[in-house]
């Protein structure tokens, strides 16, 4: 059995590995088989892992009656970005084998009563901070992919997500005044990583005062950084740089010539003509669900190191190569076959593939 699953994973990331010498890029035949990852876990309630406070017996309850919508793939936070990624699948290839299949679930879930349970939630004073960074940054990025869909059902959606969007706009930008110091984690928590996901949201939106709010917040916290410590990363259970989602969010803030500048300083080692920082990370146990976050840190070092390569006018391609060994490592594990894994690296591979490197 296990040389047939490895035979079987061969065949799958086959067009990955043909595209070896060149930025990897999405085929409807891999979009088929991504987006049966989400769909295997969408309304599979259990196991879940919810981080809501308990202050009655009210929500003693299966997650699914306060998580009418988000109520799969384990956690609140995955659940969000698998509907996240199977709307940019449909936008990409609207014939996808389980197109309808696909279309049907996200009415399902997605529905206007559904939302409002689910805000219901977030309004409560006990939950107000619940999935604060990660799943509000997700949730801002699916309602992107939801009004920038050009199909009735993409219309209806983001009017039914819309209240639950402005929501964490407005959570956010009060949040972000009250924050005295950057959260530098490789994790959930991570600010800068959310707030590039917000950053474009409130641009597509038109969303001026959340522009201005994360704009602000990431010239205090992050414009005077210098010589980062990037080789002290990873940390044992990160799925986040630390030092690179804040490069790829000043990246989005700043002016191209300003950034070019920063960069320098920030990052000094990626400058050298043999960059000796940023091996792949390694996984040993993929069973484990926070060792196996290593696997999304290759995907997602690979997402910044290519808008670094893009934009920073210097050592593109000793960066590019880099990014490439991060890329390769992590494409390799999104079909692992565990769920500690499957049931988000798959987002963090189309996220990968699809989002913009330009500035």
């Amino acid at each position: 059995m296990r040389r047939v699953h490895q035979l079987l994973l061969t065949f799958v990331l086959l067009p990955f590995a043909m595209k070896a010498q060149q930025p990897a890029t999405l085929t409807r035949d891999i979009a088929n088989k991504l987006a049966a990852l989400p769909l295997k876990c969408l309304e599979l309630e259990y196991p879940y892992k919810t981080g809501i406070v308990f202050t009655d017996s009210s929500l003693a309850s299966a997650p699914k009656n306060y998580h009418p919508a988000f109520y799969g793939c384990f956690d609140w936070h995955s659940s969000v970005h698998g509907h996240w990624m199977l709307v940019r699948l449909l936008k990409m290839f609207p014939d996808l084998d389980r197109a309808e299949e696909i279309k049907s679930k996200l009415a399902n879930h997605l529905s206007e009563n559904n939302i409002k349970i689910e805000q219901q939630l977030f309004q409560s004073a006990d939950n107000k901070s619940f999935e604060r960074i990660y799943g509000w940054s997700w949730l801002l990025q699916l309602q992107n992919e939801l009004q920038s869909w050009n199909d009735p059902l993409g219309k209806t959606l983001s009017k039914n997500l819309k209240p639950l969007a402005n929501q964490f706009s407005t959570s956010y930008i009060q949040f972000l005044d009250k924050l005295v110091y950057p959260i530098r984690v490789g994790e959930h928590t991570n600010l800068a990583f959310g707030l590039c996901l917000a950053w474009d949201y409130a641009i597509a939106s038109n969303d001026e005062a959340l522009k201005k709010s994360i704009h602000d917040a990431a010239i205090k916290f992050y414009y005077n950084d210098k010589n980062a410590p990037i080789t002290w990363e990873p940390g044992g259970y990160d799925f986040l740089s630390p030092s690179l989602e804040e490069a790829d969010l000043m990246r989005r803030v700043l002016p191209l010539t300003d950034y070019r500048k920063w960069i320098y300083q920030f990052l000094p080692g990626l400058f050298e003509k043999e960059i000796k920082v940023l091996e792949v990370a390694k996984v040993k146990d993929r069973t484990d669900g926070k060792l196996v976050h290593l696997d999304g840190l290759n995907l997602s070092r690979t997402w910044c190191l290519e808008g670094i390569a893009a934009t920073a006018g210097k050592n593109q391609q000793a960066i590019s190569d880099l990014a490439k060994k991060h890329r390769d490592a992590g494409l390799q594990q999104v079909f692992s076959g565990n769920y500690a894994g499957e049931h988000w690296l798959a987002s963090f591979a189309v996220y990968m593939l699809t989002v913009e490197k330009q500035p």
